[in-house]
Protein backbone atom coordinates (compact mmCIF):
# COMPACT_ATOMS: atom_id res chain seq x y z
CA UNK A 1 0.00 0.00 0.00
CA UNK A 2 0.97 3.47 -0.75
CA UNK A 3 -0.26 6.83 0.10
CA UNK A 4 -0.03 9.09 -2.85
CA UNK A 5 -1.88 12.44 -3.72
CA UNK A 6 -5.29 12.08 -5.86
CA UNK A 7 -4.66 12.57 -9.51
CA UNK A 8 -6.30 13.63 -12.67
CA UNK A 9 -7.22 9.94 -13.24
CA UNK A 10 -9.15 9.18 -9.51
CA UNK A 11 -12.47 10.88 -9.89
CA UNK A 12 -14.76 8.57 -10.59
CA UNK A 13 -13.56 6.00 -7.87
CA UNK A 14 -13.08 9.22 -5.52
CA UNK A 15 -16.24 9.78 -5.85
CA UNK A 16 -17.75 6.91 -4.92
CA UNK A 17 -15.95 6.35 -2.22
CA UNK A 18 -17.11 10.03 -1.00
CA UNK A 19 -20.80 8.39 -1.41
CA UNK A 20 -20.05 5.68 0.07
CA UNK A 21 -18.20 7.18 3.45
CA UNK A 22 -21.08 9.67 3.49
CA UNK A 23 -22.99 7.57 4.59
CA UNK A 24 -21.50 7.27 8.10
CA UNK A 25 -21.60 10.97 7.97
CA UNK A 26 -17.85 11.52 7.25
CA UNK A 27 -15.96 13.03 4.36
CA UNK A 28 -13.81 11.37 2.18
CA UNK A 29 -12.90 13.99 -0.03
CA UNK A 30 -12.45 16.86 2.71
CA UNK A 31 -12.72 19.55 0.60
CA UNK A 32 -14.68 18.00 -2.47
CA UNK A 33 -18.02 19.29 -1.54
CA UNK A 34 -19.24 20.98 -4.80
CA UNK A 35 -15.72 21.29 -6.44
CA UNK A 36 -14.91 20.40 -9.77
CA UNK A 37 -12.16 17.70 -9.57
CA UNK A 38 -9.94 20.33 -10.53
CA UNK A 39 -10.71 22.44 -8.60
CA UNK A 40 -10.34 19.58 -5.90
CA UNK A 41 -7.41 18.87 -7.34
CA UNK A 42 -5.48 22.19 -6.72
CA UNK A 43 -7.44 22.65 -3.31
CA UNK A 44 -4.80 19.64 -1.91
CA UNK A 45 -1.96 21.38 -3.72
CA UNK A 46 -2.82 24.64 -1.94
CA UNK A 47 -3.46 23.17 1.20
CA UNK A 48 -0.25 21.07 1.06
CA UNK A 49 1.77 24.60 0.95
CA UNK A 50 -0.89 26.60 3.50
CA UNK A 51 -1.50 28.49 0.32
CA UNK A 52 -5.25 30.19 -0.18
CA UNK A 53 -6.09 29.12 3.43
CA UNK A 54 -9.25 30.34 5.00
CA UNK A 55 -8.51 32.11 8.74
CA UNK A 56 -9.89 28.31 10.67
CA UNK A 57 -7.49 26.29 7.92
CA UNK A 58 -4.42 24.96 8.15
CA UNK A 59 -1.73 23.47 6.06
CA UNK A 60 -2.63 19.51 5.28
CA UNK A 61 -1.01 16.51 3.56
CA UNK A 62 -3.98 14.93 1.77
CA UNK A 63 -2.88 11.66 0.43
CA UNK A 64 -5.33 8.76 -0.79
CA UNK A 65 -4.10 4.82 0.00
CA UNK A 66 -3.50 2.74 -2.73
CA UNK A 67 -3.23 -0.95 -3.06
CA UNK A 68 -2.51 -2.39 -6.35
CA UNK A 69 -4.47 1.10 -8.22
CA UNK A 70 -7.43 0.71 -6.08
CA UNK A 71 -8.28 3.37 -3.26
CA UNK A 72 -8.65 2.05 -0.44
CA UNK A 73 -8.91 4.45 1.99
CA UNK A 74 -7.12 8.01 2.53
CA UNK A 75 -5.30 10.34 5.16
CA UNK A 76 -5.38 13.75 5.94
CA UNK A 77 -2.31 15.01 8.09
CA UNK A 78 -2.10 18.34 9.45
CA UNK A 79 0.84 20.20 10.08
CA UNK A 80 -0.17 22.09 12.70
CA UNK A 81 -3.21 22.88 15.14
CA UNK A 82 -5.74 25.00 15.76
CA UNK A 83 -7.90 25.61 18.53
CA UNK A 84 -10.60 23.44 16.85
CA UNK A 85 -8.35 20.55 15.68
CA UNK A 86 -6.62 20.66 19.15
CA UNK A 87 -10.67 19.42 20.42
CA UNK A 88 -11.59 16.95 17.49
CA UNK A 89 -9.75 16.07 14.54
CA UNK A 90 -5.84 16.50 15.45
CA UNK A 91 -3.06 16.27 13.32
CA UNK A 92 -4.29 13.29 11.57
CA UNK A 93 -7.88 11.82 10.06
CA UNK A 94 -7.88 8.80 8.05
CA UNK A 95 -10.89 6.61 6.79
CA UNK A 96 -10.59 3.05 5.00
CA UNK A 97 -13.67 2.12 3.34
CA UNK A 98 -15.78 -0.59 4.61
CA UNK A 99 -15.33 -3.23 1.40
CA UNK A 100 -11.59 -2.99 2.71
CA UNK A 101 -11.44 -3.09 6.68
CA UNK A 102 -10.22 -5.43 9.30
CA UNK A 103 -7.08 -6.32 6.48
CA UNK A 104 -4.48 -3.84 8.30
CA UNK A 105 -5.16 -0.85 6.13
CA UNK A 106 -5.68 1.44 8.73
CA UNK A 107 -2.14 0.48 11.00
CA UNK A 108 -0.53 1.03 7.78
CA UNK A 109 -2.37 4.44 6.61
CA UNK A 110 -1.31 5.63 10.50
CA UNK A 111 1.96 4.33 10.25
CA UNK A 112 2.61 6.20 6.99
CA UNK A 113 0.88 9.07 7.78
CA UNK A 114 3.16 9.67 10.73
CA UNK A 115 6.23 9.27 8.96
CA UNK A 116 4.55 12.74 6.88
CA UNK A 117 3.84 13.91 9.83
CA UNK A 118 7.29 14.46 10.69
CA UNK A 119 8.48 15.33 7.55
CA UNK A 120 6.52 18.21 8.37
CA UNK A 121 7.79 19.17 11.16
CA UNK A 122 5.15 17.58 13.92
CA UNK A 123 7.18 15.90 16.63
CA UNK A 124 4.14 14.79 18.83
CA UNK A 125 0.93 13.83 16.83
CA UNK A 126 -2.82 14.05 18.21
CA UNK A 127 -5.27 11.71 16.87
CA UNK A 128 -8.66 11.81 18.10
CA UNK A 129 -11.48 9.05 17.52
CA UNK A 130 -14.87 8.59 18.32
CA UNK A 131 -15.22 7.26 22.07
CA UNK A 132 -17.30 4.39 20.35
CA UNK A 133 -15.17 3.46 17.25
CA UNK A 134 -13.17 0.52 19.21
CA UNK A 135 -11.27 -0.28 15.67
CA UNK A 136 -9.85 3.19 15.89
CA UNK A 137 -9.23 2.68 19.20
CA UNK A 138 -7.11 -0.05 18.87
CA UNK A 139 -4.73 1.70 15.63
CA UNK A 140 -3.93 4.49 17.62
CA UNK A 141 -3.35 2.51 20.77
CA UNK A 142 -1.10 0.12 18.53
CA UNK A 143 0.78 3.01 16.87
CA UNK A 144 1.75 3.79 20.90
CA UNK A 145 -0.98 6.40 21.30
CA UNK A 146 -1.55 7.54 24.74
CA UNK A 147 -4.51 8.40 25.95
CA UNK A 148 -5.03 11.93 27.20
CA UNK A 149 -8.87 12.02 27.94
CA UNK A 150 -12.65 11.84 26.72
CA UNK A 151 -15.12 14.76 26.47
CA UNK A 152 -17.41 11.55 26.63
CA UNK A 153 -17.74 11.39 22.40
CA UNK A 154 -14.57 11.75 21.63
CA UNK A 155 -11.10 10.21 23.02
CA UNK A 156 -7.68 11.49 22.34
CA UNK A 157 -4.44 10.01 21.87
CA UNK A 158 -0.83 12.00 21.70
CA UNK A 159 1.90 9.20 19.18
CA UNK A 160 5.29 10.15 19.19
CA UNK A 161 6.65 10.94 16.25
CA UNK A 162 10.09 9.32 16.47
Amino acid sequence: MILRPPGPDDEREFRAAQAIIAREGFDFGITLGELSWAEFLRDCADYEVGRNLGPSKVPASFRVADVDGVIVGRTSVRHRLNAALEVYGGHIGYAVLPAYRGRGYAKEILRQSLALAKSVGVERALLTCDETNMASRRVIESAGGVFDGSDGATRRYWVEVA
